[in-house]
């Protein structure tokens, strides 16, 4: 169990260590491309993707137009939406795709990585830099693989929709009237 409560401990004081490099110029600039955008796509391969995912449903759940990059259900893209993409080595392949046809429709691109000077990232508007361990990092962790970078996306993302709570004047009730009631 020595394994357990070293990792629970490394995440933890990763996310005080990524809280130290989340720059206010950053989260302002992102929410003002969320609360402009007509609608907003999220896209992310892999575990970034179910971070993806699941900002994807706290937007909606706060009335926002948003979708995730790849389902059935996603609407084409135009110049007055914006994506948002996770990518910690800032270079997978699929996101950089999809981040260049973005572009080719003429969105507004934001990229979350750990490497901002990668592909992703040069062809972003936006960059934000998420402090974790990728699968480009070789440094050895307790916590497995991508796991650093993950939790502190999510941690994040979801510090953003509690911003955008405020100034929307949104409250919990307002998210669960959101809420699925067909579960």
């Amino acid at each position: 169990m020595i394994r357990f409560f070293s990792a629970v401990d490394e995440i933890i004081n990763h996310l005080h260590t990524a809280r130290r490099t989340f720059k206010e110029e950053g989260v302002e600039g992102l929410l003002v491309l969320i609360l402009k955008a007509h609608r907003i796509f999220v896209y992310g391969a892999g575990r970034s993707g179910h971070v993806g995912r699941m900002f994807t449903q706290r937007l909606m759940h706060l009335g926002l137009n948003s979708f995730f990059v790849g389902e059935t259900l996603t609407p084409s893209m135009d110049k007055d939406d914006l994506l948002i993409v996770i990518s910690g080595s800032g270079q997978t392949t699929s996101t950089l795709s999809i981040v260049e046809a973005a572009k080719d429709h003429g969105a507004k691109v934001v990229c979350l990585t750990a490497h901002t000077e990668s592909p992703i990232a040069e062809r972003s508007d936006l960059v934000v830099s998420v402090a974790g361990k990728t699968k480009l990092s070789e440094f050895e962790s307790y916590a497995p693989f991508t796991t650093l970078f993950d939790i502190a996306c999510l941690t994040y993302l979801d510090s953003l929709a509690s911003e955008i709570m405020a100034r929307l004047n949104l409250s919990d009730d307002d998210i669960l009237r959101m809420h699925a009631t067909v579960e």
